[in-house]
């Protein structure tokens, strides 16, 4: 509860006599109060920049010439700059022939698609209205299991819904549509629906950290958001090239920090390392020798402390190019060539 309210305790003294202590125990209603207000404030900051998104698609015969008639959707994003870019999912605008989108405010325009990337499930889209409210960015490095997390979005049409949880884990992995896993997913119990999805997740500060976008059913409470660092990322390319162009060497992994006697030993500048949880088939990593359980500390000469540290690293410019890749395999420093290949985009 501390960052909904800070605690303090004034005592004055005199020469002869000292004050009665002052209470610093709040009541039960004092703390939901605090709570409130923290939900309260952070929805109020952020709803400005909250837009409801319909989407109709052309769908079309097995001979894609004839028009079998229209199927239409609808999700969430947000406003994240000033000129009118939007943040959203893939699944949400994806191969929409018309995506038109409603502000808080009530105007409504008619969203161009700016980029794509299936394999984050990030999606940009720009409109063009005038006096748009940016949403707060926030930065996912910093979230912690426990901290509050609120949800808003446009659940079965019913608009700019808010719920409130926590962060229940972080560094989790997701099948994108694509069939490639995202890492460094935020695992969230606030509720989300059909219709949350490109939503922001955010602080109690009212910054974004993350992208609503799936729950497992029928499962409750267990709700999922791409981290606002990767979402960052992918939208600055999305931005400049219209899709993500990237390298691939062919693992799973999630954050997890390293023992300290490691990091001493290795002299290591980074505290925390990329857990390798799955290889491909047939991928880089396979080729080089890399194993289930391996620790990534090291990409050439860079450190890598994270996913985002890797997928920053693995860019077109690494296709087909020979580089060193620094691991830990159960207490001993390994290195091996690896050569990453054309990002497998379905």
């Amino acid at each position: 509860m501390k960052d909904f309210f800070q605690f303090v305790a004034n005592e004055s003294f005199n020469a002869e006599t000292k004050s009665a202590p002052v209470s610093t125990t709040l009541s039960d209603d004092e703390l939901l109060d605090a709570y409130s207000q923290a939900v309260i404030g952070a929805a109020e900051k952020v709803n400005p920049s909250v837009v409801n998104i319909e989407v109709t698609h052309e769908q079309r015969s097995r001979d894609s010439r004839r028009s079998r008639g229209q199927r239409s959707g609808s999700g969430s994003g947000f406003v994240f700059t000033p000129d009118g870019l939007i943040l959203t999912n893939s699944h949400v605008a994806h191969g929409a022939s018309k995506i038109e989108v409603t502000l808080a405010d009530g105007r409504r325009g008619e969203a161009q698609l700016i980029g794509d990337d299936p394999e984050t499930d990030l999606s940009v889209i720009r409109i063009n209205l005038p006096n748009l409210v940016p949403a707060a960015l926030g930065d996912s490095q910093k979230i912690r299991v426990g901290q509050l997390a609120i949800a808003i979005g446009n659940p079965y049409g019913f608009q700019y819904s808010v719920t409130a949880g926590v962060v229940s884990a972080l560094s989790r992995s997701l099948l994108s549509q694509s069939g490639r896993s995202i890492d460094n997913i935020i695992q969230t119990d606030a509720a989300l629906n059909p219709g949350n999805s490109g939503g922001p997740l955010v602080n109690s500060r009212g910054e974004v950290i993350g992208v609503n976008t799936a729950v497992i059913l029928p499962a409750q409470g267990i709700c999922f958001a791409i981290a606002i660092n990767t979402a960052k990322f992918v939208a600055g390319q999305l931005i400049k090239e219209g899709r993500v162009r990237r390298s691939y060497i062919g693992v799973g992994g999630h954050v997890v920090p390293l023992h300290r006697r490691l990091v001493r030993h290795y002299n290591l500048p980074v505290e925390t390392s990329v857990l390798v949880v799955s290889i491909e088939p047939d991928s880089p990593a396979l080729k080089a020798g890399l194993q289930e359980g391996d620790l990534i500390i090291g990409y050439d000469d860079h450190p890598i402390a994270g996913i985002d540290d890797l997928h920053r690293l693995l860019t077109e410019q690494r296709v087909g190019v020979r580089s060193k890749l620094k691991i830990i395999r159960r207490s001993e420093m390994l290195t091996f060539d690896i050569i990453p290949e054309e990002s497998r985009a379905r």
